[in-house]
């Protein structure tokens, strides 16, 4: 498929997981791609992939949490690629922690990435995408849908990017701008490998049966394909939308 040539996407969160992933199956389809991410060696290995399979692809450090770097690296590619035509924001990060012995810090680390980071890559982006047309698709989680024991901070970011993106999606629907989310379940990624290594002392697994299903858990190239869809012009009716992939945890 050909879905994105002549296209420029932003990822954030390029440099593994769901990003990276995602940032593949993008250029695979034509993209040019800006693989975003605060890993900087991560985000270079992504873009040297893509380049090795004869895509486009440079890497860009980037805190998405801090609005200087976030616009900086958006600003960056829009330089060296051409105008931003696709925002997606796979930056994500979370930990399980009993909620009243949770630090302010760690609160505002889960915010600053999943909520603030979905913000102000949307906000650097947003210009690019009124001269002419684009979409955003954000990350959420099953979990900004459903409440899961021992994550607070990460329900509430995730149930803030529900949010935000239906708010944006209605601001700039007249404007030639989509906004849509997908919300993925249990995914093979470094992310839910750090949650099973934080379950916090005197809980058990069975404590988080509600967001376990049949189905096991998702590789990120499947949810890469939906946000692949949702991101092409085939996704062209969709704005405010929240894609559940989650195995039927949200059924």
């Amino acid at each position: 498929m050909t879905r994105f040539v002549d296209k420029v996407a932003v990822v954030t969160g390029a440099g593994s997981g769901l990003g990276r992933a995602t940032s593949k199956r993008l250029a695979s389809e034509g993209a040019k791609v800006a693989c975003l991410d605060i890993a900087t060696e991560a985000a270079q290995a992504t873009a040297d992939a893509i380049n090795a399979q004869g895509g486009t692809a440079k890497a860009y450090t980037c805190d998405v949490s801090d609005p200087t770097s976030a616009r900086a690296a958006v600003d960056a590619a829009a330089s060296d690629l051409g105008r931003v035509q696709l925002a997606v924001t796979c930056a994500g990060i979370g930990r399980l922690v009993n909620t009243h012995e949770m630090s302010w810090e760690l609160w505002r680390k889960i915010m600053g990435v999943n909520l603030d980071g979905t913000l102000l890559i949307c906000q650097a982006a947003i210009p690019y995408l009124l001269d002419g047309g684009g979409r955003i698709v954000t990350v959420a989680s099953n979990a900004g849908l459903m409440g899961q024991p021992y994550s607070a901070a990460y329900c509430a970011s995730k149930g803030g990017v529900v949010n935000l993106t239906k708010a944006l999606a209605a601001e700039y629907i007249r404007k030639g701008i989509t906004v849509n989310c997908v919300a993925p379940g249990g995914m093979d990624t470094p992310l839910q490998n750090e949650f099973a290594t934080t379950l916090p002392e005197g809980a058990s697994f069975k404590d988080l049966a509600k967001v376990m299903t049949p189905m096991g858990t998702s590789q990120p190239e499947e949810v890469a394909a939906v946000i692949a869809f949702v991101a092409s012009d085939e996704g062209r009716y969709m704005t405010g939308s929240i894609v559940s992939i989650d195995g039927g945890l949200t059924i």
